[in-house]
C-alpha cells in the first residue's frame, strides 16, 4: 500500500466502553496520511476502536443494517413487525433480491472491516513506543486479529462460502484482473478462522483490565465463538448437503461439502468442552437472581441475565449500543405518561407463544401439560401486583413465557410513576389496539417482552451468553456421542435455572434415543435463547426453515374487542424458498468479478 494513500478515520461514538470509554468519543476531525496514523497513542487506539465499531448492534433491527443490525429476529418463526419497511417483511415472503441494498450491506461493511483489522495488523507495531509499549501492541494486533476472525464468522453465516484473504491487502491501484478472486470452500473457511482465533487467543487476557473495557477481546470470546464456528460447520446445512452440489467455482472446485463427516460434531463438542473446563465458573457462570420464591427467582434470573449488562453469563457483546428495540416492544399506552408509550410494533407470532412450556416443563400439546386453550381464570403473573382475569392459554405457563411476551390485558412491566394502573390492552378499541393507530401497534395481538429495560439509554447489545455454549455442547454431543451424561446435565442446568422440572426428574420423564433428544434440545434453545437473534440461523443450520418459516402464521383477531378478540386469527402466509436458507452474493460483486459465484437458486 503507498505510503501516499489517505485515511479517514471515522469512529463511532455508538459504544463508548470498549477499551475503556476515554477514547472511543474521541473522533478525528482531521485526515491523516498513513504515517501519521501511528505517532499517537490516540490515533493507534481510534483506529483499533473503529474495527470494533463494525460489531452488529441487534437493538436497531428495526432499520435493518442500522450499525450492522440485522432482520434475524422478526424473519424468523418468533416475531414480525408492524412495519412494512422493515426488511424482515420482505424475506419473509421470499421477495428479496440480489440486488437490494440490505443484502449488500454486510458484505461491503464486514469486508471494510477485515481489511482495517489487517492492516492495523500489519502496521500498529510502528507505533511510537514511547506513547505505547509493545506489550499492550502485541494486545492490540491480536483483538484485531480476532475481530477479524470474528467478522468473516459473521459473512459465513450469512453467505456461506466467502473470500478469505488472509494477511493479503489488495492494492486498489493495481490492475483490475489482481482484484478477482474465487470464493474459498466452506471449510477453508472454517479452518481459517478457527485458526485466527486460536492465533489471538495467545495474547489476549483472561478478562478485560477493569470494568471499563467490558467489551474488548479476551481469550474466553475467541474460543466461545472458535466453538461456534465448529459447530455452524458440522450443521447438516454446511456438512454433507447436497442440495449445494452445484455451487463450484469456474474451475469445478466444490464449495460445500457433498459428504457428511460425523467428526465434525465430535470436533465441535470437544471445543465445547474445552472452553467450558476453562472457562466455567472462575470467568463465567448461569446468572442466578436469588429470591425466596422460587417461581420468582426463574422469572428475575431469566429476565436479567440478559437486561443486566455484563453479568457473569455474558460473554460477548457490543457496548453501550443505542436502542430503538426499547419503543418496538413497548405498547402504545394510549393515556398514560409519554414515559409508558411506545410503538409496540414487535410482535410475537402464536408459534412462538405456542412454543413456550407449561410450568411442570412439558409441551402444550403433553396431555400432562395442564394447558387450557379456552376460558379465563384469575392468575396473577410474576411481573403483575395482583391477579387478573387472564385468558387461559396464558395461564400457569413457565417462568420464561412471561419474560417473553406482553399479552392482552397484562400489567406492563414498567409503570414509570403513572397515578394509574397502567395495563396494555390490544384489542381493538383497546389503549393499544388499532382503533389507536394502524403503524405503531402489535403485529399479531403480542408484543415482545424480552430485553425491555423501561428506557432506551444505550447499553449492552449482547451477542453471545453461557446458555448459548450450554445448549450447543449439548446439541454437538448428541450427534457425535449419544447418551452421554453431559448431554442432559447441561439441558437441565438451563431448565433448573428456569425453574421448570429437569429431564430425569420424579416430575419429568428424560427424553429417549437420539432423535428424542435432539427434539428437546431444540425446543430448549428455541425458548432460552428466544428474540436473541439466534433462532434465525438455527433454522437454517438444521435445514428446517422450509419447514418452520413457510405456510401459515397466526395471532389474535386485532380487529375485534372483548371475547372475540382471543379468536386464533390467520394473520399471513409466509413463504420460503430452498435459496432462501444463504443470502445471496450481491449482484453488483458478481458483475464485478466473474470468478464469484452465486449462491444457489439466486
Amino acid at each position: 500500500m503507498k505510503k501516499s494513500l489517505i485515511y479517514t478515520l471515522v469512529v463511532s461514538v455508538l459504544f463508548t466502553t470498549i477499551s475503556c470509554s476515554k477514547y472511543l468519543d474521541q473522533i478525528p476531525d482531521n485526515i491523516l496520511t498513513a504515517e501519521e496514523i501511528w505517532k499517537s497513542k490516540s490515533r493507534t487506539e481510534n483506529f483499533l476502536a473503529n474495527i470494533y465499531a463494525a460489531l452488529p448492534n441487534e437493538h436497531q433491527q428495526r432499520f435493518v443494517n442500522t450499525t450492522n443490525s440485522g432482520p434475524w429476529i422478526a424473519a424468523s418463526d418468533e416475531a414480525k413487525y408492524t412495519w412494512d419497511f422493515n426488511y424482515a417483511n420482505n424475506m419473509n415472503s421470499s421477495v428479496w433480491a440480489n440486488t437490494n441494498g440490505q443484502v449488500a450491506h454486510y458484505w461491503r461493511e464486514y469486508y471494510r472491516a477485515i481489511r482495517n483489522a489487517t492492516y492495523f495488523m500489519q502496521n500498529a507495531q510502528k507505533t511510537d513506543p514511547a506513547e505505547i509499549d509493545a506489550v499492550i501492541i502485541t494486545r492490540y494486533i491480536a483483538e484485531a486479529r480476532a475481530l477479524r476472525a470474528y467478522y468473516y464468522f459473521q459473512l459465513i453465516r450469512i453467505y456461506g462460502p466467502v473470500i478469505i484473504l488472509g494477511d493479503q491487502l489488495l492494492d486498489f491501484e493495481a490492475d483490475l484482473s489482481t482484484l478477482k478472486l474465487p470464493r474459498n470452500s466452506f471449510d477453508e473457511c472454517v479452518n481459517f478462522i478457527v485458526s485466527e482465533f486460536d492465533k489471538a487467543y495467545t495474547d489476549l487476557p483472561v478478562k478485560p483490565t477493569d470494568a471499563r473495557e467490558s467489551g474488548r477481546m479476551t481469550k474466553g470470546i475467541v474460543k466461545a465463538y472458535k466453538a461456534e464456528t465448529l459447530l455452524l460447520a458440522a450443521s447438516p446445512l454446511f456438512n454433507g448437503n447436497t442440495q449445494y452440489a452445484s455451487l463450484k467455482n469456474a474451475d469445478g472446485k466444490q464449495l460445500i461439502s457433498q459428504s457428511n463427516d460425523a467428526n465434525k460434531w465430535k470436533i465441535a463438542a470437544d471445543a465445547h468442552r474445552e472452553f467450558i473446563n476453562e472457562f466455567v465458573p472462575t470467568v463465567y457462570d448461569l446468572f442466578v437472581q436469588p429470591n425466596a420464591n422460587a417461581f420468582m427467582q426463574a422469572y428475575l434470573s431469566t429476565r436479567n441475565a440478559v437486561t443486566q449488562d455484563w453479568n457473569p453469563e455474558w460473554i460477548f457483546a457490543r457496548s453501550m449500543s443505542p436502542n430503538n428495540m426499547e419503543y418496538d416492544r413497548t405498547p402504545k399506552h394510549v393515556g398514560f405518561i409519554g414515559a409508558t408509550q411506545g410503538g409496540g410494533a414487535n410482535g410475537v407470532t402464536q408459534t412462538m407463544v405456542d412454543a413456550y412450556f407449561t410450568a411442570n416443563g412439558r409441551s402444550i400439546t403433553d396431555p400432562n401439560s395442564g394447558y387450557v386453550s379456552a376460558g379465563f381464570s384469575s392468575f396473577q403473573a410474576p411481573f403483575d401486583v395482583q391477579a387478573r382475569n387472564t385468558f387461559n392459554q396464558w395461564v400457569g405457563r413457565e417462568p420464561r413465557f412471561y419474560v417473553g411476551v406482553t399479552y392482552n390485558r397484562s400489567y406492563w412491566l414498567f409503570q414509570q410513576g403513572s397515578s394509574t394502573q397502567v395495563i396494555t390492552i390490544m384489542e381493538y378499541n383497546g389503549n393499544s389496539g388499532r382503533v389507536q393507530s394502524l403503524s405503531d401497534v402489535t403485529p399479531t395481538g403480542y408484543i415482545v417482552r424480552k430485553n425491555t429495560v423501561g428506557n432506551g439509554n444505550n447499553r449492552g447489545a449482547l451477542l453471545l451468553r453461557l446458555a448459548n455454549i450450554y445448549l450447543n455442547y449439548a446439541e454437538a454431543l448428541n450427534e457425535s456421542e449419544p447418551g452421554n451424561a453431559d448431554i442432559l446435565k447441561y439441558v437441565n442446568l438451563i431448565r433448573k435455572r428456569a425453574g421448570i422440572p429437569e429431564y430425569g426428574s420424579a416430575e419429568l420423564e428424560a427424553p429417549t434415543g437420539q432423535a428424542a433428544v435432539r427434539e428437546a434440545i431444540r425446543k430448549e434453545r428455541r425458548i432460552e435463547l428466544a428474540f436473541e437473534s439466534v433462532r434465525y440461523f438455527d433454522t437454517r443450520r438444521w435445514k428446517i426453515a422450509e419447514q418452520t418459516n413457510s405456510g401459515e402464521f397466526y395471532g389474535m383477531n386485532l380487529q375485534a374487542s372483548g371475547d372475540a378478540f382471543y379468536t386464533r386469527t390467520l394473520l399471513e402466509v409466509r413463504k420460503f424458498l430452498p435459496r432462501d436458507y444463504l443470502w445471496p452474493i450481491p449482484n453488483n460483486e458478481v458483475l464485478k468479478n466473474e470468478l464469484l459465484v452465486q449462491n444457489t437458486g439466486w
